[in-house]
Formats: C-alpha cells, structure tokens, sequence
C-alpha cells in the first residue's frame, strides 16, 4: 500500500516550538546576523534503555516540516501579541517571509544504526531560520527513533519468527504519539499495528479481529439472520452453520471430558457470529470466561465446522493468566484434537497472546517450546516505559564557516566544533569496526590505509585499518526541495533490520551490551583541544 502524508497531517506547524526560538530570532534580526550561515547537528549523548545502538527515524517527518514551513498571518499576529509592544514592525515582515528554501540537510537515512555523537542530522542555513528549527526538528527525531529503537530492542528480543503485533494506539501519549508510534514500531521489525490509520497514511499492514465485549455482547439467545454458508471451494449446497456447530460440540466435549452444557452460549453465540463475517479469517478469543472449560470447546466446535465447509480457522488468543502456560496446554490439546478427528491443520492453529508483555515476559514467551506464534504488545512499545525519551540535543557547530563548541561546567555537554562529515570503517568480514567522525575538509577515509583516530573517552588514539569505508550522512535536502526520493517505510524498515544484522551479537544483546565505539580525526580532536583550551584559530 502506497504511502500518504496529507501535508495537514504530516508537516508540523511554526510555532509547535519554544518561544525563546523567536526571542533569539529577534536578537539575531536586531544584530543585523539573521542571514549568517550557520550549521547546527542534531545527536544524542547515549543509546537508550542501556543498549549499544539506536536506530535513526523520522526524517520522513521533518523533510514534510521544511517544506511546508512558512509563518502564516495569524502566527505572526500572535507572535506580535507574545512578543515586547515595542518590537520593530519590520521584524514581523521579516518573520512573514521566512522558508526554508535557504536551509540544507544531510541525515543518516533512516533504520540506520546510530550511535552517540554522530550526527542524526545536519542542518545548514541562515543563522535565524535554522534556529528556529530546533524544536520541531527535535520532536520529529528523538520520539520516532526511541520508538524505532525500543521496537527493535523488542524483535531481537522476541526473534526472527515470532509475529509482532503492535497494539497500544489507546496507551499512547495523544494522537500524533500514536501514529508515530505505530509507523515507528514498524520499521524497528513489528510484523503489523492495530493503528487503522497508520495504514491509510504509513502504509502500515494492520490486524485485528475481536475484543471480549464481542463476546460478552452474546448472550446465546440470538438468531443469525442468515445461518446458511457456502463451501469455500467449489460448488456445493450451503450448510447451516449454526446446526453444524451445536453438532461438533457434542463430539469435542466428548473427548475434553466436558458435559455440553459446560461451554458459554454466549461466547459460542459469538463465535458463529465472528465465522459468519469472517470464514476465512476466523480467530477465537478464548478466555472470556473459562479458557478450558468454555472458549476452547467453542472455538474447537466452530473451527472444525468451518473445516467441514473448507475454512481453515486462523487463530486463537489469549488476554489473561499464565500466557506461555496456557499456551502450551492448548497446543497439546490442539494436537490430540487434531489427531482424534483427523483434521491435520489443527495442530498447527497459530496461538496470539496479548496482556501488558514487557521485555522479561517476552523474553518467556520466546523461549524455544513456548508454543507462542503470535505476540501483540501496547504499553511496552508505545510508552518506552525503560526510558522514555531518548535526548537529542540540538547544537550551533560552526557560523560563518567558523568553528563553534560548548564547553559548560559539564564534559559530558560539551559539543564537538565544526562541520562534519561520518564514516563507518568495516572489517574484511563486513563486520563494523567504528565510526569517525572527522572535519568536512579532510580527505575521507581509504579502505586499505591504515588511520589514527582517537576514541571518544579514550586517552590515546589507536591505529585501524579498514577493509570498507561508508559514508554515513546523506544530502536530502537543499534549496527547499528533496535530493532524492524518500525511501519507503518499507524499504526503510528492511534497510533497518539489514543493518542490525550487520552489528555483532555482542552490541545487540539488550543486557550489558559492548559498546560501539566512535572516534575521531586527529585533526577534529587537535580542533577540540585548542578550543577546549581556549586557544583562538
């Protein structure tokens, strides 16, 4: 399915941002250096959730945000309203005419790894404009890739085969978090999201069948208007449904050692109901009121008279209790069920779960024999209950073409000085050795040469030979139009999980990780050193 981003969805508006932007934008007008070039780079200081990696998204996002960007009528007037009375009309003027057709950026693509101090984005352009790109810019990043981060922390988790199913559109933080956290959750390697509107807009594939109140709405006394199905092959007369159901329960509570009367009615009631709209869909919802006693009779009753006509049911889920459990239990039965009427495909009847997984119950549900198929997770993936915000920083690296850094009472918050460029050095096995980072007039790095580079942290440099140079940050954006085309969620979700298996176990385990080490150009940390020092250029 085709993505869509209505700009009235996807572009953020000017002023969903702090008001001191526009303080500083007027300091920078009255200082005559609005139109000084500037260059800002957008990072974080840390992996999330105590891993070694982190994957950059929504730049998607923020390309919609810079080409829309414009201050209508009514957010000047209100910025005339927030701002000194005494503010020089002309300011406002200038404000009317501002875009971003002035504004360049260069970003990893995104589901590329990132890492800390390496620049998520570039943004380049006159002082005033890209300043007053921060914050939005910022909430794009940082929550679209914790989502993308958390959501792969939570497929290496699970692993390759499990279906991930996210579902926590009604946990959200509002609307927007959660369709950036149903698009997001996709591209770090979730199979699907309940979020319908994710995919009329991301192209998401959503799923879903029913809830308990489905089922408690019957009470077992209803009359389908039409009982009557078809086969679902071929020609042949319609059968009753409902006739055929109360039937193969009879048969199935003979060999659970149930009496008929045990099963709800309601729930059974419901499941015809469900089979009727959906016979070659048909999931059952098991535990509404006993899951041994009620929603697997029922479910076994409706499943095997859909077989009859040529259905296969495609299902069965479980919301409560000991998941992993229960799960094995109904496998078993599933098998000796499969085995006592000859229906082959029963046994292999795909089992969901759901009911607040954080990564240890998924850790249980994954284990080999959990008999699990299908995981749907809300909470967890949605609200990053481990950390809830990734930090990106947004800092002023060079004006004028001159280098800027922060130094501050704090080392950690101390910026890297000048404009950059990133490279990722690979071993002959392809495996990554680190990444540098380097001032953009030094000649890039050559596969085969052996380079000096210094190790964020580290007190000596050391010396590494790379099999492969890649450059990591791309030009999307100049002159207020895209570069090149924007990769597709899809695609951007695959490039993700390639480059995941790229990293080596030892910096993908979500526990004690190694981590990846960053480093930089001899020239770039000289250039720290001497501004650290307070040593002019």
């Amino acid at each position: 399915m085709a993505e869509q981003d209505p700009q009235g969805r996807a572009a953020m508006r000017p002023l969903l941002t702090d008001l001191y932007h526009f303080t500083m934008a007027l300091g920078y007008w009255r200082a005559g250096r609005a139109h000084d070039p500037a260059e800002f780079e957008l990072f974080f200081r840390r992996c999330p959730f105590g891993g070694a990696f982190t994957l950059a998204a929504g730049l998607r996002e923020c390309v919609c945000f810079l080409r829309a960007f414009h201050l209508c009528d009514a957010d000047v007037q209100f910025l005339a309203s927030a701002l000194p009375s005494d503010t020089d009309p002309a300011f406002f003027e200038h404000l009317r005419a501002l875009d971003c057709s002035g504004v360049t950026v260069r970003a990893l693509p995104e589901g590329s790894l990132a890492f800390p101090g390496v620049p998520l984005l570039q943004v380049s352009g006159p002082l005033l404009v890209v300043q007053l790109l921060e914050t939005p810019l910022l909430c794009l990043v940082s929550y679209a890739s914790l989502i993308a981060t958390n959501a792969a922390r939570l497929r290496l988790i699970a692993g390759p085969e499990k279906r991930l199913l996210e579902m926590g559109l009604r946990r959200a933080q509002g609307p927007d978090g959660g369709l950036t956290a149903s698009t997001y959750s996709y591209l770090g390697g979730f199979d699907a999201s309940s979020n319908v509107l994710a995919g009329q807009l991301r192209g998401v594939p959503v799923a879903g069948t029913l809830a308990h109140s489905f089922v408690t709405s019957f009470s077992g006394t209803e009359v389908p208007p039409d009982p009557m199905l078809a086969p679902a092959v071929g020609p042949g007369p319609r059968v009753n449904l409902v006739a055929c159901v109360e039937v193969w329960l009879k048969r199935v509570c003979a060999h659970l050692g149930l009496a008929v009367q045990d099963p709800h009615p309601g729930e059974r009631a419901a499941f015809v109901a469900y089979a009727l709209a959906f016979p070659r869909a048909f999931q059952g919802l098991l535990d509404s009121y006993s899951v041994r006693r009620s929603g697997l009779p029922n479910f076994l009753a409706v499943a095997l008279a859909l077989g009859e006509l040529g259905y296969q049911a495609v299902g069965v889920r479980l919301d409560s209790g000991d998941l992993l459990q229960q799960a094995q239990e109904l496998r078993r039965l599933f098998r000796t069920t499969a085995a006592q009427f000859q229906v082959p495909w029963l046994e292999s009847v795909p089992i969901a779960v759901s009911n607040n997984i954080d990564e240890e119950e998924l850790a249980r549900l994954a284990q080999e024999g959990s008999e699990v198929n299908v995981i749907g997770i809300g909470t967890s993936v949605v609200t990053c209950p481990l950390q809830p915000s990734l930090g990106c920083v947004y800092k002023l690296v060079s004006v004028g073409g001159k280098p800027r850094m922060k130094l501050t009472e704090d080392p950690e918050k101390q910026t890297l000085p000048g404009s950059k460029a990133a490279f990722r050095l690979l071993g002959p096995d392809g495996s990554l050795l680190l990444d540098v980072l380097q001032l953009a007039e030094e000649l890039p790095p050559q596969a085969g040469q052996e380079l000096r580079v210094w190790p964020r942290g580290a007190q000596e440099p050391c010396t590494v030979r790379p099999a492969r140079v890649e450059p990591l940050l791309r030009l999307w954006f100049q002159q207020g139009q895209l570069c090149e085309p924007l990769p597709s969620l899809a695609e951007s979700r695959a490039f993700a999980q390639l480059s995941l298996s790229r990293l080596s176990p030892a910096h993908r385990r979500p526990e004690q990780p190694a981590l990846y080490q960053v480093a930089l150009s001899e020239k770039l940390q000289a250039l720290v050193h001497r501004l650290s020092a307070g040593t002019s250029l």
